[in-house]
């Protein structure tokens, strides 16, 4: 450990906080999964155990390694996670008509377009470090950051995965406009998206394109491509205030609600605890949110900061997407609620991004 580096300076509330809402999706993971046909989604909370446990050891371990040293070495990050995600469409596991995990020893599936999204934070604080001694970006600036995301956005869009790739584009939007993106240049920027959003929309995979639609008006089609959202819908409004109770949601008990241990987690969330419950956990992310921005300020340099606001930009980015599909105001788009669904990957992701702020945090008085 560093000299003047003590766990004493380590974020436990941070810690305490994000732990209280994998407590919760562990125990959601559980209720959703007590009546499962299938033997093995009956052991997911124990499983999800397994990966809380495996994150916090992460975690605490990259906490000690100074961040400075990752970014320095993160061109190397950067092209490992180009590596990986070009293996992903040669070598990896196909489900559901996507192929997004590799296939490793005892039975694990690792995703990883998940901890792309930490390099790639890394990576964008990292150029803006290099120029940080311009007060304004150039055109040329913003060319080059959007081209640090363009080719992990391209891959993953491949597999094909478009709310993954979609994640990758926060920690770019914040760093431009923490870097001090001109006025004129985000105009354009808008206009652009504008432009290129219906030829984006044309070449889209069909079930993408009624992803992207059938969330406006669900019960036009209630049986096929609005039936996650119409059930979801159901099973939030069927809480109530108070909730129907642990592992008697009718939505969820009766697998109603897909995926209600991962990526509709949400709705079997707010089922089963009401109205109540469903704001209890939001003020949690919120308070975790907060918590992430104060350490961004208290960062001992920009490069810190920059690498702190990125990991907030992108938890963020989830919970919106995440809880807006669940009630009907976004599309569907297998984004996971951060902490809560059950995987692995994304576990993992949230536990090393908590181990760079708690990294960056411990050295805000070292000289």
């Amino acid at each position: 450990m560093a000299k003047n580096i003590s766990f004493r300076d380590f974020d436990w509330v941070l810690l305490a906080l994000c732990l209280v809402i994998c407590a919760l999706g562990t125990m959601e993971i559980y209720s959703a999964t007590i009546n499962a046909p299938k033997f093995a989604d009956a052991h997911l909370a124990l499983k999800q155990v397994y990966w809380i446990v495996a994150g916090l050891t992460l975690m605490f371990a990259v906490s000690l390694i100074s961040y400075e040293v990752l970014l320095d070495n993160t061109p190397w990050f950067y092209i490992a996670a180009i590596f990986s995600l070009m293996s992903v469409l040669v070598f990896g596991r196909k489900y559901l008509g996507a192929r997004r995990w590799i296939a490793l020893p005892g039975g694990i599936h690792f995703q990883p377009s998940e901890w792309v999204k930490l390099i790639l934070v890394l990576a964008i604080a990292r150029f803006f470090m290099e120029i940080r001694h311009r007060e304004d970006l150039s055109l040329g600036d913003l060319i080059k950051a959007g081209l640090i995301i363009l080719v992990p956005f391209a891959l993953v869009m491949k597999q094909p995965d478009m709310g993954t790739a979609l994640t990758y584009l926060p920690p770019l939007i914040m760093g431009l406009f923490l870097g001090g993106m001109k006025k004129r240049h985000a105009l354009m920027i808008v206009l652009l998206v504008g432009f290129a959003l219906p030829l984006a929309y044309k070449h889209m995979k069909p079930y993408q394109q009624q992803r992207l639609t059938s969330f406006l008006h669900p019960e036009e089609d209630s049986q096929g491509s609005g039936y996650q959202v119409e059930q979801a819908k159901i099973a939030v409004g069927a809480g109530g205030i108070w909730g129907s109770g642990l592992a008697k949601g009718s939505q969820t008990q009766g697998s109603f609600i897909p995926e209600p241990h991962n990526d509709f987690i949400m709705a079997a969330f707010a089922e089963e605890h009401g109205f109540v419950g469903a704001i209890a956990l939001l003020l949690l992310y919120f308070l975790v949110l907060m918590r992430l921005i104060h350490n961004a300020q208290t960062a001992p340099d920009r490069a810190g900061a920059f690498v702190v606001m990125g990991i907030v930009a992108v938890l963020a980015f989830h919970i919106l997407i995440n809880v807006g599909m669940v009630v009907g105001f976004m599309p569907v788009t297998g984004i996971p609620l951060p902490l809560m669904s059950y995987g692995g990957s994304s576990l993992l992701f949230m536990f090393l991004a908590l181990g760079i702020v708690n990294n960056i945090r411990m050295r805000r008085f070292v000289n």
